[in-house]
């Protein structure tokens, strides 16, 4: 019996001291498992809005420099990357062949220059002929009789005819003679504009042949140093965002691989219609104009552009981590629950195929306001244990950043952008 009230003695003092320990071990219990929420503040200042696209530096014009006639390249003197002016002298191809057609045409220009030379001193001599004739005749009829004046006559018409066939071969010589000279000048390959060598084809003994098509030697970028092009491909979607900010002249920023740190500023310049479809994606070719005073920029560099399409000054920010925040039901206010139903009944399905499919059945006019409504979004805070919500409507975006259209948010505010990881070990004092 004693044992059994011993006992029931050790009990009840372990029963105390559980008791008086279990109030501060719940608490420290709950301290310790209390969730620490990660917060991001609102901020006050400007919002620039980027569309970012990759493109291929070009020059804003190559020019194909090829030849007109066949032969082989006698003498080259351009190379590789060589400045030229209008008029220099790039290559020649052998003239042996076209200076003998020059020779020859002008042999047979000079031989009808005689020929006409002979049928006019015969017309004169016919002229002279018939004139005498009429003379004669004139003193007495019986002279000459008329069949003797009409082979006077028609000698002379005869000879008339003769010296414009002549003058015809002349002029047909001639024109032979300077197809053949235009020939011969044609073997000097001349420089049409200023401009860099971008590009040579061909080198000393090759040959030639521009029979069919005209081949081409040189490749030539004229004003490299004050204007190159960037050719971007933009996705269909932001086309009306670039036509926007090319009629405000926004400015256009990119980098390339040559010179990461760098920064190069350039304008839109042309948004062209020629769509391209790869794949069900639809873009359209954008040409951004940039000067280039110290030749950084070389034909087929690859650039990282960003089109600044629209901007705002001095506005509320809201970080875009809070507004990608999503708590669940039992971290937010009772009366807070209903939206994240809402939310979900919006969203019932994270396939993105099954939401763009249930977007096509809305008719146009449905689509329109949906995405309206996109705007009108919702911010957490914590109050005490729990989070509170926030509506807000959204307006431009920047990488961090979204303008708040409306909303009862000020700078400063903490928004919660997530939860802090607890850290792994014994805590230290």
């Amino acid at each position: 019996m004693r044992f059994f009230i011993k006992l029931l003695f050790v009990f009840l003092i372990l029963a105390g001291v559980a008791a008086a320990a279990y109030k501060p071990v719940k608490e420290s219990w709950a301290k310790r498992n209390k969730i620490v929420w990660r917060t991001s503040s609102v901020e006050q200042g400007n919002i620039v809005s980027v569309v970012n696209s990759t493109g291929t530096v070009k020059p804003k014009l190559r020019v194909v420099i090829g030849s007109f006639v066949s032969g082989p390249i006698k003498e080259l003197f351009c190379q590789f990357n060589q400045e030229i002016k209008v008029g220099d002298l790039l290559a020649t191809v052998d003239p042996t062949l076209y200076q003998s057609n020059v020779s020859r045409d002008e042999a047979s220009l000079a031989s009808r220059e005689a020929d006409v030379f002979r049928v006019k001193a015969q017309l004169q001599q016919a002229i002279n002929d018939e004139k005498r004739a009429i003379a004669l005749r004139t003193e007495d009829e019986t002279f000459i009789a008329q069949a003797e004046m009409d082979k006077f006559k028609f000698a002379r018409l005869s000879l008339d005819a003769q010296l414009k066939v002549a003058d015809t071969a002349v002029s047909q010589a001639r024109a032979t003679l300077e197809n053949s000279q235009a020939n011969l000048n044609y073997t000097k390959i001349l420089s049409p504009v200023d401009g860099i060598v971008i590009e040579r084809k061909i080198d000393p003994g090759q040959t030639v042949a521009a029979q069919f098509q005209t081949p081409e030697l040189f490749i030539v970028a004229p004003d490299m140093r004050k204007e190159m092009h960037i050719h971007a491909a933009v996705d269909e979607a932001d086309i009306g965002w670039l036509k926007q900010a090319q009629q405000k002249q926004y400015p256009v920023t990119f980098t390339v691989d040559a010179y990461p740190e760098k920064l190069f500023n350039g304008t839109i310049l042309e948004i062209r219609l020629n769509a391209t479809t790869t794949q069900n994606v639809v873009t359209y070719p954008v040409i951004v104009s940039a000067a280039n005073p110290d030749l950084d920029l070389l034909p087929s560099m690859t650039a990282s552009l960003s089109f600044q399409v629209d901007h705002r000054d001095d506005v509320i920010k809201i970080p875009n981590a809070a507004l990608r925040f999503y708590p669940s039901a039992k971290q937010v206010r009772l009366e807070d629950i209903p939206i994240l139903e809402g939310q979900s009944k919006a969203n019932p399905s994270n396939d993105q195929d099954e939401a763009q499919q249930s977007e096509k059945s809305l008719s146009a006019q449905d689509r329109t306001q949906r995405r309206k409504d996109r705007n009108r979004r919702h911010v957490w805070v914590a109050e005490g244990d729990l989070l509170r919500a926030i509506e807000v409507t959204t307006g431009l975006s920047d990488s961090q950043f979204t303008e708040m259209v409306s909303g009862s948010l000020k700078k400063s505010d903490a928004l919660v952008t997530g939860i802090q990881a607890t850290p792994v070990g014994p805590a230290r004092n």
